[in-house]
């Protein structure tokens, strides 16, 4: 067995060769930056699957593949000459040795909640930073990813917010937001009109009753995804039984089966 240097050494070598320009393979050859970004997150979101599933087997061939990602983009990074994987791991490095003072310094942090302040304060210091260089007022906002799933980036939104002080006190008061949304889709739905605004305004505050509740509305949705699933599937399996095709069944007979497949599970 190789040892771990030897073989993150072979990996690299591997990307490279794919990518040669005369033998390597076309497909790879073809990608850029943009093309392998929707690559990236559906490997990131093949990690989460296989954590949530505790499948440790797939969980170590998923992470290959998410780590493949990274070096992907270092490769044609350094064909282009903008930086290559070590100045990666380099930046990384000296990232986590400047986050961590407490580890490999002098600074004395004792607790997990004393480390996310520091850690806070130098992101914000970082955004500073940044927004000096290019001119512009900092925002406590900066740097949360666009590219983020949108449910995601508004419970980040609306952390950051929460930091300064801008946030609902307690459950309660998102719980009467929630109405109030509620009521304005409502009438955009009378009226025929902002519908699409007023759907996005009803899911941000939910998202924020997850944060309330110290919940990932990612995390929330996906498990009833899968309940939808495995309950959609008793439907099947009950039409099937029936000889039945979905053409053939009603919304009422489909909902008996659904009510069903949920007594089920409970009795479980």
């Amino acid at each position: 067995m190789l040892s771990p240097m030897k073989n993150f050494n072979a990996l690299v070598a591997i990307m490279a060769k794919l990518r040669d320009p005369n033998k390597g393979c076309p497909w790879d050859i073809e990608q850029n930056f943009a093309s392998i970004v929707p690559h990236t997150i559906e490997e990131a979101y093949e990690v989460a699957d296989a954590v949530e599933r505790g499948d440790m087997q797939s969980l170590k061939e998923e992470l290959g593949d998410l780590l493949l990602q990274v070096i992907f983009y270092s490769q044609m990074a350094n064909e282009q000459g903008s930086f290559s994987i070590s100045d990666v791991v380099e930046t990384l490095n000296n990232k986590l040795i400047k986050r961590h003072p407490h580890v490999f310094g002098d600074v004395v942090i004792n607790t997990g909640k004393e480390q996310e302040e520091a850690w806070e304060k130098q992101k914000q210091e970082e955004r500073l930073t940044k927004a000096q260089k290019e001119g512009r007022q900092p925002s406590i906002l900066d740097d949360v990813a666009v590219t983020l799933p949108a449910i995601t980036r508004a419970v980040k939104l609306q952390k950051r917010a929460a930091k300064v002080g801008f946030n609902w006190p307690d459950a309660e008061s998102i719980f009467a937001k929630i109405d109030e949304e509620l009521a304005e889709l409502k009438d955009a739905h009378k009226n025929g009109t902002n519908v699409a605004e007023e759907i996005g305004d009803l899911l941000f505050v939910i998202s924020n009753l997850s944060i309330k509740f110290n919940l990932d509305p990612e995390e929330c949705i996906r498990a009833t995804n899968n309940k939808f699933i495995s309950r959609f599937n008793h439907i099947e399996k009950r039409l099937n039984e029936l000889g039945k095709a979905f053409e053939e069944s009603s919304l009422e007979e489909m909902d008996k089966f659904w009510d069903e497949a949920k007594k089920f599970a409970k009795n479980c």
